[in-house]
């Protein structure tokens, strides 16, 4: 092969090899698109997370960030005690409400956002803070969080998760279902905790707490004691006397049965009820349970005693709250005498047949109870006496 030949096949290889190379290199229009959009991708991602790196900025150079905290639960008091199974109230027998305070400064505010927050209700340790200690952390906080027994159903059920809406929610339906017992405080303490993605612009809503409290279980409620107690509720609803116990049942065998029976009695007759009681229950137990009976609400219902020439008002447990003697009303705050004498026995009497007096529903001035064995301490009776 000729010189000449040689150059002019390695001249058209190297003209076919650049050509090849001007092809491999050469972006296609799908890559240049592709190439496009994961520019403008990776610009939006930028302008999406300066705010957020902003934030975190700010929020690094400035620690005194506003805080926020879910203040109501905190100030308060639940209905006690609380038993398993039973609703958990405030003192008012209404649900729990939850609202937000700002807690800058010394004043707490009510604050409201003009969106939902969701708010979780968890159980916490009774020995939360000691003293009246409220920086802690969101870690110290779920560090004190009551999970169930192993095997058990949740601690608390129903309104577990609540939406807070202009900065108040209602806690309508909260039962535990197991005690406070098998925890070494043997107490708990409800919380309340805003979800992380309800955190706003820096803002850190703090967690609520109620003070620590005692959850007994639910058959501990049958023979609870009420406060104040009804003058329907039976007898050994009153403090220091035990349901079907000794003093029970000397009171059911001289048919005091309700609290009102045993009120009308110590009204009426205080030293025959000490005596039904007896030796067994001291002197200082026994005006335990009538300073408990006291605490009765009497309504507005009256009995009328009528007699030939007098009418005699008696309140619900046989107090007399006011006089009528020949169509004339006197005053009821002083008898002496004889007449005093006479409207005791009237009063007694009419104890005695309390289920043939007639029944009225009218205003009661006064609800005070008065002095034991004083039935007639409130009337003043001038007149002459009426058989």
């Amino acid at each position: 092969m000729s010189p000449k030949r040689l150059l002019a096949e390695s001249s058209e290889d190297t003209n076919e090899a650049e050509s090849s190379l001007r092809k491999r290199t050469r972006p296609s229009f799908a890559a240049v698109i592709g190439e496009a959009m994961m520019v403008k991708s990776l610009q939006s991602l930028c302008s999406a997370l300066e705010p957020m790196l902003r934030r975190v900025a700010t929020s690094t150079s400035n620690p005194s960030t506003r805080t926020f905290e879910a203040g109501a639960m905190l100030h308060q008091k639940l209905s006690l005690p609380v038993f398993t199974a039973s609703k958990v109230e405030d003192e008012e027998k209404t649900p729990l409400q939850l609202t937000i305070a700002d807690v800058q400064g010394n004043h707490r505010l009510p604050t409201r956002f003009s969106y939902p927050i969701k708010v979780e209700i968890v159980v916490l340790d009774g020995d939360f803070v000691p003293g009246d200690c409220e920086n802690w952390t969101s870690e110290y906080f779920d560090s004190k969080i009551v999970r169930e027994r192993t095997g058990r159903r949740p601690l608390i059920t129903g309104d577990v998760v609540v939406t807070m809406r202009d900065g108040v929610a209602s806690i309508g339906d909260l039962t535990f279902t197991d005690n406070s017992s098998w925890i070494r405080s043997r107490t708990f303490r409800l919380g309340a905790r805003v979800a992380p993605e309800s955190t706003y612009n820096g803002v850190r809503i703090r967690e609520a707490i109620t003070e620590a409290f005692v959850v007994r279980d639910h058959r501990g409620e049958l023979y609870k004691k009420h406060h104040p107690p009804s003058l329907s509720d039976e007898v050994w609803r009153l403090e220091k006397i035990g349901k079907e116990g000794v003093f029970h049942r000397k009171l059911n065998a001289e048919n005091v049965n309700s609290v009102q029976d045993f009120l009308k009695l110590w009204v009426v007759d205080p030293v025959r009820l000490r005596s039904i009681l007896g030796v067994g229950m001291s002197d200082r137990i026994f005006e335990l349970t009538i300073k408990h009976a006291k605490e009765c609400v009497l309504g507005n219902k009256h009995y009328i005693l009528r007699g030939s020439c007098y009418t005699i008002f008696l309140n619900s447990i046989c107090q007399v709250e006011r006089i009528l003697v020949n169509g004339m009303q006197y005053p009821t705050y002083e008898v002496i005498g004889a007449q005093r004498a006479h409207v005791e026995k009237l009063v007694r009497d009419a104890y005695g047949h309390w289920n043939s007096l007639e029944e009225v529903d009218r205003f009661v001035k006064e609800n005070a109870l008065l002095p034991p064995g004083d039935s007639v301490a409130m009337a003043h009776y001038h007149g002459r006496r009426c058989s």
